[in-house]
């Protein structure tokens, strides 16, 4: 049976002592039909260099740059994205992993007209790579109200069907991997879990969502200012997000 193109978005910074074993893991894939779109933002380090060998080794593999640092990985997500030929389209960090199986489970639930988002499980690992059983687990499926309650959907693991909901593209605001998840369910459409441990996720003290106050004032601006919840409404989901953020931290 003919696969259908999977395009992954992997942005760069300074990622050369992991993009390697990012690289691979995709590489590594039981699903064959896949495109690598990675695009640098201007790393002073010798990323481009790794990742220019795999583009010369393989030629699903292909590298963008920014023209300058953007300091964010939503401008290189966007350029990914305006550069995908794929039905679906894959988010990658160039610092986490995939399992070999993650594509192929993840393709085969996109069977029906309402789900237009699959997402898996994952689990945390060391800077190092060392894992230990820290597995962050999510609904069984989720809709846009139950979304906004948490943003249970890890953007190492999601896939979405731009067949179903066309090209999104991210939004230059924090936990912009949220707000689009919340635009693609809003219009109907559900997101499924594989109910697996598809990807490792590699905790990072510097990482821009490391910071949790931050993090806690960019789900308050969604709420309130993108999808313009009144006041009450706004406190009831930031009071559920506040506990379930808390509670994964822990884990």
């Amino acid at each position: 049976m003919l696969q259908d193109l999977v395009s992954i978005i992997t942005p760069c910074y300074n990622s050369s002592k992991y993009i390697k074993d990012c690289i691979d893991s995709v590489i590594n894939q039981t699903y064959t039909n896949w495109e690598m779109l990675i695009v640098d933002d201007c790393s002073t380090d010798d990323s481009n260099t790794i990742i220019n060998k795999f583009c010369e080794q393989d030629s699903r593999i292909k590298c963008f740059k920014t023209e300058k640092p953007s300091g964010s990985p939503t401008l290189p997500r966007n350029i990914g994205i305006e550069h995908a030929q794929g039905r679906y389209i894959a988010f990658l960090d160039s610092d986490d992993i995939w399992l070999p199986t993650k594509l192929e489970e993840q393709i085969k639930l996109f069977n029906d007209k309402k789900t237009a988002i699959v997402y898996s499980n994952y689990e945390k690992v060391s800077d190092d790579g060392i894992r230990n059983n820290r597995i962050i687990k999510a609904p069984e499926q989720t809709s846009y109200k139950q979304l906004l309650k948490e943003n249970i959907i890890g953007c190492l693991t999601a896939v979405y069907d731009t067949q179903k909901v066309s090209k999104q593209y991210f939004m230059k605001v924090g936990h912009e991997d949220f707000v689009m998840w919340l635009h693609i369910l809003k219009k109907g459409y559900i997101a499924k879990n594989t109910n697996t441990v598809l990807a490792l996720y590699r905790i990072n003290s510097s990482s821009v969502s490391a910071n949790k106050f931050k993090a806690s004032l960019w789900t308050w601006n969604i709420y309130r200012n993108i999808e313009h919840l009144p006041l009450i409404t706004c406190g009831y989901y930031f009071l559920h997000y506040f506990i379930r953020a808390g509670l994964k931290f822990l884990k």
